[in-house]
């Protein structure tokens, strides 16, 4: 007969396993895929839920994904998925904040690098300094499928999609919204704004994987060749950055 003190550890654990979820975690982890910066034959299981639950979102979108998908692609119960987020909009806000505020705190301090030069930055550095970020996460398969995410959370309703834009983001591009005013004192803040707005959706765009420009320009165009997307949208932003103001 087992001993209380046993029993109540057993019940504390919140991976312990019960009958009925055989083949779930639950039990103790098992050998699983090794993620970037993983070392192999080390399973992380609350990692492992917020790369499953990354794929089951890019791909479904917030109301098409269910626990149920994460709890089955990550091979743990729904129980431990809530557990480790309390539901599924805490899981879909930590899926979008680690990556997202990544990318953010590397558009800071390639800005702050820029400024520390002494020399007032130019539009075209200002504008890949923003992109690079995003460009450098598309470089692995999870990046990408987070700049299908992200391309995809503005469609989701403003009560989901507001607060994490915000809190990821909003710092960020406001810092380089003023960098971009100081670079082009030729135009209204309106127009700085409108052109930055303009930006964010063309490199959302570009960068998700999600555009016709591989059936438009078979053999034409490298989608993965960094270089060659990055000069492509930085010219493209640069020029309409740099354009006289519009015509009232």
């Amino acid at each position: 007969m087992k001993s209380v003190r046993s029993q109540s550890k057993a019940a504390a654990h919140p991976e312990a396993a019960a009958p009925e979820t055989a083949g779930k975690r639950g039990r103790p982890p098992q050998r699983r895929r090794a993620g970037p910066g993983r070392p192999e034959g080390i399973s992380n299981v609350r990692d492992e839920i917020l790369d499953a639950a990354e794929i089951e979102f890019a791909n479904l979108g917030y109301a098409g994904t269910s626990l149920r998908n994460v709890a089955d692609a990550a091979q743990v119960t729904q129980a431990l998925i809530n557990y480790y987020f309390g539901s599924k909009y805490g899981l879909f806000e930590e899926v979008f904040l680690r990556r997202g505020r990544q990318i953010s705190e590397d558009r800071v301090q390639r800005l702050e690098a820029l400024r520390q030069t002494g020399k007032p930055p130019a539009v075209d550095d200002i504008v890949r300094a923003f992109l690079m970020p995003a460009l450098s996460m598309r470089a692995t398969e999870a990046g990408r499928t987070f700049m299908r995410l992200q391309a995809r959370l503005h469609t989701e309703p403003p009560e989901i999609s507001y607060k994490l834009r915000n809190e990821a983001y909003e710092a960020s591009t406001r810092s380089f919204t003023d960098a971009l005013r100081e670079a082009l004192p030729h135009l209204a803040a309106k127009d700085v704004y409108w052109r930055m707005t303009l930006m964010i959706g063309a490199y959302l765009y570009a960068f998700s994987d999600t555009h016709r420009l591989e059936e438009m320009a078979p053999g034409i165009c490298n989608l993965d060749d960094p270089d060659e997307i990055l000069n492509a949208i930085t010219s493209f932003v640069t020029a309409g950055m740099v354009a006289p103001p519009p015509r009232n």
